[in-house]
């Protein structure tokens, strides 16, 4: 599997786990927000790391946008602003965008503009897309690129009562999780001390041969 060249625009909670996780996973990342105090927090776990306004087309470009191979727009509330950067990176030559939407119209209007796909993650952590699963336990499934996807998972019985550090995901299995749901709450930054729970639901991101991996495991219970 190759690594390719990810460009995360907007560092929320939400931008701020892609870009640092697809970095962990070998990727090269390059980190955009105006904030500048978000960008050197996350400056140590991403390639590069730049405080600039991306719905300028002319610092996009300096920047080397055209470069990429994804293009992840998680701009916050700011409708505008993410409509501007999300065209502005499909104009530039990006060959796959992702941009996170508020609302049903806010999406169409990604669609229209040219995003390859556009995801809820403050909704749901991520729209139901049309995947053929095996495992019926499998939740979602959100593709970054076709080599790197988002997927949610019911802990299989073997996690369970166990902790993060004691599965060591990222060893076994090669993935990475970003987030755990129980029930209702979603713990977006979990430790090494979190317990896997009966029911838990897992947000892990990684390679598509990995997370195929994880599918089986769910075939075989």
């Amino acid at each position: 599997m190759s690594n390719k060249q990810f460009v995360v625009i907007g560092l929320g909670r939400f931008g701020s786990s892609i870009a640092s996780t697809l970095y962990s996973l070998g990727n090269e990342v390059l980190a955009i927000d105006t904030d500048e105090e978000i960008v050197q927090g996350i400056s140590e776990s991403v390639t590069h790391a730049v405080q600039a306004d991306a719905t300028d087309g002319a610092t996009l470009r300096s920047l080397g946008i055209r470069n990429f191979d994804v293009a992840v727009v998680t701009i916050g509330s700011n409708v505008q602003s993410s409509v501007m950067v999300t065209l502005l990176v499909k104009e530039l030559g990006v060959k796959y965008v992702i941009a996170k939407a508020q609302t049903e119209l806010h999406a169409k209007i990604l669609y229209k503009i040219g995003a390859d796909r556009v995801i809820f993650p403050e909704r749901d952590m991520g729209v139901r897309v049309a995947h053929n699963l095996c495992a019926a336990n499998i939740l979602d499934y959100i593709e970054l690129s076709p080599d790197y996807s988002i997927m949610e998972v019911t802990a299989i019985k073997d996690w369970q009562g166990k902790t993060l550090r004691d599965l060591n995901m990222r060893s076994k299995y090669g993935i990475n999780i970003m987030a755990i749901k129980k029930g209702d709450d979603i713990n977006i930054s979990p430790t090494a001390d979190d317990v896997i729970e009966n029911e838990d639901v897992l947000v892990v991101i990684g390679g598509t041969e990995q997370l195929s991996a994880i599918e089986k495991i769910k075939v075989k219970l």
